[in-house]
């Protein structure tokens, strides 16, 4: 589970990324919104996958409250479920 939790979490992560940093500029330098209706849904299944499988392992990978909630919180920050990756998940 906690691989599928990284695999998760890394695409989770990219697609956050590509939809902050491609498709809503694009979005709104070159008023094409098509970009962000590709990325959007995809997006939001993986965010919703990446929480609640956090939830699903927390007590696996023994997360105490603040340490599940900065997993928790990472999924909303650029660049945070990387970090979440390098500090809690690899072995």
């Amino acid at each position: 589970m906690k691989t599928f939790f990284r695999i998760i979490s890394f695409l989770e992560g990219t697609s956050y990324l590509l939809l902050l940093f491609v498709a809503t500029p694009i979005k709104y330098l070159q008023d094409d919104p098509q970009y962000v209706k590709l990325l959007g849904m995809p997006h939001g299944l993986l965010f919703v996958a990446y929480i609640v499988i956090a939830y699903l392992i927390k007590d696996q990978m023994q997360w105490k409250g603040k340490t599940f909630g900065i997993v928790l919180l990472a999924s909303i920050i650029p660049f945070g479920t990387f970090y979440v990756d390098k500090k809690y998940l690899r072995d």
